[in-house]
């Protein structure tokens, strides 16, 4: 996306990592680890969703020995898209500027953080993108290569959005953004909720960046993609495609609005989906 250079972005504010864990006891004290050698002045939050393998209980003993270290407890196993949520609402409560997604179980790089950070002082949104010239995916099998590219370039195709890498989940957001983005009404998870992100990010006008990155697939423990999700994602991504086609052919406002050059997130606020 490009506002033809007229914007002007206000610092960043402090930095908040949002780790979303179950059952990761064997990966979340090494990415804890690796975040705050990365980026020093960030803050990581662990929203754990009471695994049972005693993650949040590695992550209390994390916090207690480091004043940058914060764990959400939460009830149970509800998906990434619901912890996330919890994750953004606790860092816009708790003042910080910038909110970034991470997985737990290193395939996001710590060490490529700071491009991303470097990225977000021009941008509403910055992506860390796979599929984009420079990027990669280190020890996947092909099958699941084939069924990422194609989930994003199905995504892109159908919802009209310009990015690369629709479902990556490794994003650093301006709390401005995550505010105008309406995630009261989001509900979905796993991948479709990253592709629901994106749409209405674009949809509402904001400066989306991708910056390439290296994906590494995880050693330890098991991944959380499901039959389930992939449905999901599939069905849910095709009726908003139908909903956004039909809706500019009735000259209706999608999730948001654009924004005019020149006018700051904190300016323009998504309209309601009509």
């Amino acid at each position: 996306m490009n506002d033809g250079g007229q914007r002007r972005f206000g610092p960043l504010g402090s930095a908040l990592v949002i780790i979303p864990t179950y059952n990761e006891a064997g990966n979340v004290e090494a990415i804890v680890k690796r975040v705050r050698s990365a980026v020093p002045d960030a803050h990581i939050l662990v929203a754990d969703d009471n695994s049972p393998d005693g993650t949040g209980r590695i992550a209390d003993g994390l916090a207690a020995a480091d004043g940058n270290v914060h764990v959400l407890h939460r009830e149970g196993k509800e998906g990434l898209g619901a912890a996330y949520l919890a994750g953004f609402r606790w860092g816009i409560d708790h003042g910080y500027g910038v909110l970034v997604e991470m997985d737990a179980d290193g395939s996001h790089q710590p060490e490529e953080l700071p491009r991303l950070l470097t990225a977000l002082k021009g941008a509403d949104l910055v992506l860390g993108s796979r599929w984009m010239p420079g990027g990669r995916v280190v020890n996947w099998p092909r099958t699941r290569e084939l069924i990422s590219r194609g989930g994003s370039t199905y995504s892109r195709l159908l919802l009209g959005v310009p990015m690369k890498d629709v479902t990556g989940g490794y994003r650093a957001f301006r709390k401005e953004t995550l505010e105008g983005l309406g995630l009261d009404d989001v509900a979905s998870q796993g991948y479709c909720f990253q592709v629901d992100l994106a749409r209405r990010a674009v949809e509402a006008g904001y400066h989306v960046v991708e910056v390439p990155i290296t994906f590494v697939d995880r050693e330890v423990g098991d991944s959380k993609m499901s039959r389930d999700i992939f449905v999901e994602a599939l069905f849910r991504v095709t009726a908003w495609g139908v909903e956004t086609r039909a809706n500019r052919l009735l000259g209706r406002r999608a999730v948001g609005r654009a924004r005019t050059a020149g006018e700051s997130p904190a300016e323009s606020r998504p309209a309601e989906s009509s």
